[in-house]
């Protein structure tokens, strides 16, 4: 019983461990979504300069990961050569600031809830530029189920309410630059065999993000944020706004490392209805029936996905099971016949 309960007892505690994490990056994510939208959005804080907002955070960032690795030593900066950074990081950095540019502005022009929508079209970017990129084997059923995401997201758009063709262009384009970085990160980094948690990512490629955004900044919002003159800095709205931000990666590599990655994409759709819902209720962001027929069929693509991902995963896992086991019973057997020459050897002597 005591040895029965003490597993329970473990079993419970790391349930309730799993759910406390996910429930901690499902709050990080929709705090940095809302309140991102809350600071752009032109009828609530009115600040619409996106590249801006995106060097704060990377600035933030950069600054806090340097900290944590080099003073705090809480991870260990990867072994990584100069020519090693200039082709791999360099071009994953320049990608992800264009992402995160552009997802940006898309809130001064999309709802919250319609951003969620069109955000379900990743796996189809990704898995379309994996093709392109040779990372992924094409495959007619998985490109069936990516053609009826895509169906679905085009009856959400063609139901929404406050359709803006710029911003839509906006967040496809932010999907498809996330989408290449995404895998390019395979390409470039994972097949060298350099892996990068948030907190080391951020270390190496948050930099990269501010040089990269520092030259369209200059040029786009530096002018008009000159004539600004009314505008003074708020340290407490983006001083909480960047640790959001910053806490979301740590929360990232927690939810990570400690549950999985599909763990994180299951969290990743309950946190996108209850975006729909909190931008419906709350903000009163205009939902229609299309809408969410629309998105619930893109869902079931999604999940479907999702579950030929885990399927592939666990007979990956299984095969290097086999092939381990085999490997042992090799090594039995041929411990086995050095055994039996050796006696043999010994017989002859004697």
């Amino acid at each position: 019983m005591g040895k029965g309960g003490a597993l329970s007892d473990g079993v419970i505690k790391k349930i309730i461990l799993s759910y406390t994490y996910v429930a901690i990056w499902i709050f990080l994510s929709f705090t940095v979504i809302v309140y991102n939208k809350y600071i752009l959005d032109k009828k609530m804080y009115n600040w619409p300069f996106p590249i801006t907002l995106t060097m704060i955070h990377m600035a933030f960032c950069s600054s806090l990961a340097i900290i944590l690795i080099k003073i705090f030593k809480i991870v260990e900066p990867v072994s990584m050569s100069r020519e090693t950074y200039l082709r791999s990081v360099v071009p994953i950095g320049a990608l992800y600031s264009l992402s995160l540019w552009l997802s940006n502005s898309a809130y001064i022009y999309l709802s919250v809830s319609f951003i969620q929508m069109l955000k379900a079209l990743m796996p189809v970017a990704v898995y379309s530029i994996g093709v392109l990129l040779k990372k992924e084997s094409f495959k007619s059923e998985t490109m069936t189920n990516m053609l009826s995401i895509s169906f679905g997201v085009a009856i959400a758009a063609y139901g929404e309410a406050k359709f803006d063709t710029w911003g839509v262009m906006l967040q496809l384009g932010a999907v498809g630059f996330e989408a290449t970085r995404l895998v390019l990160i395979q390409i470039l980094l994972t097949s060298k065999g350099i892996n990068l948690n948030p907190i080391t990512s951020l270390y190496y490629v948050a930099p990269c993000c501010l040089a990269f955004l520092f030259l369209p900044w200059i040029f786009v919002e530096l002018p008009v944020l000159k004539e600004s003159s009314s505008f003074h800095f708020d340290f407490v709205v983006f001083g909480t706004n960047s640790l959001c931000a910053f806490a979301l990666n740590l929360a990232v590599f927690l939810l990570v490392g400690k549950t999985s990655a599909l763990t994180m994409n299951v969290a990743g759709v309950v946190k996108d209805w209850l975006l729909i819902a909190f931008s419906w209720s709350v903000i009163k962001d205009t939902v229609t029936p299309l809408n969410l027929f629309g998105y619930g069929l893109a869902f079931l693509g999604v999940a479907y996905y999702n579950h030929c991902k885990l399927q592939a995963l666990k007979a990956k896992d299984a095969q290097k099971k086999v092939q381990g086991s085999d490997e042992e019973a090799a090594g039995k057997l041929l411990e086995e016949i050095e055994t039996e020459n050796a006696g043999k050897r010994n017989e002859t002597e004697d």
